[in-house]
């Protein structure tokens, strides 16, 4: 099967510095693709080109087969690509339904008489967020109000209503606890059920392990590894994000002469 996207070593530059270098991962429906690195390690610039807001200055990106050049987020959406960054853009006080629509709403009627949808709105987002196992008590509630976690499900059941193929998801359960981080986990796996390719931006490898089935790792920019989920154990995982054998190096410096 064809991946939905493939990038084969891709590199970014900035003047003299290297963003990105030789950096390779496929995206493919009813998978999830996590990209897994500390701050620093390139994981913000991968996200980037991948939604259209960067270029590449090197390597190949192809959706379902085709070379592309993204100029724009918005060419990347049109080609199925949703990008649900860690700071959403919502309208804290607008309620639910208008921020699941916001910049892409119904209307009825014509010329004067023209207004907003907003019967068909409520019911969408209603039936929508059901659909994808999330049953909020009210549509009408300001989107502020809700949990981080419940804010990353919408925007997540937001971009498979309107056609998204590829998920990208900048690290959706960074700034939350362990129980809000189960939930959004959960509707990342609903979004890979409903047979997207979702690529999930981590460097949290517990949460990657749950949900993943590849496994890329970045280090200052270079690829650092590259496993299918048959290919690595969690503890392999999580030693070569920490450091692994830099780890063992700095446990001998600082271990005391005895």
């Amino acid at each position: 099967m064809s991946a939905l996207v493939k990038l084969t070593d891709v590199s970014k530059y900035y003047g003299n510095i290297k963003a990105l270098e030789g950096v390779s991962l496929e995206v493919h429906a009813g998978e999830i693709t996590c990209v897994l690195g500390d701050n620093g390690a390139g994981k913000s610039t991968l996200i980037k080109i991948i939604s259209g807001l960067h270029q590449h200055d090197a390597g190949t990106y192809e959706v379902d087969g085709e070379p592309v050049r993204h100029t724009s987020p918005r060419e990347a959406l049109d080609h199925g690509i949703a990008t649900v960054y860690q700071d959403l853009a919502v309208v804290p006080l607008m309620p639910v339904w208008r921020n699941f629509f916001l910049g892409s709403e119904p209307t009825k009627g014509r010329g004067p008489l023209r207004r907003l949808d907003v019967r068909t709105m409520r019911e969408t987002t209603r039936s929508e967020l059901l659909r994808m196992g999330i049953d909020l008590r009210d549509v009408d509630q300001p989107i502020g109000t809700l949990s981080g976690g419940e804010r990353q499900c919408v925007a997540i059941a937001r971009a498979v209503y309107f056609g998204a193929k590829v998920l990208v998801l900048d690290e959706p359960t960074a700034a939350l606890g362990v129980k809000q981080s189960g939930v959004v986990l959960k509707y990342v796996a609903a979004a890979r059920d409903a047979g997207l390719g979702v690529v999930l931006i981590t460097h949290n490898p517990h949460h990657a392990f749950l949900v993943g089935d590849r496994f890329v790792l970045l280090k200052r920019g270079a690829m650092a590894g590259s496993y299918p989920k048959t290919g690595i154990t969690l503890e392999e995982l999580t030693r070569q994000m920490a450091g692994g054998s830099e780890l063992e190096q700095l446990s001998h410096e600082l271990a005391r002469e005895g």
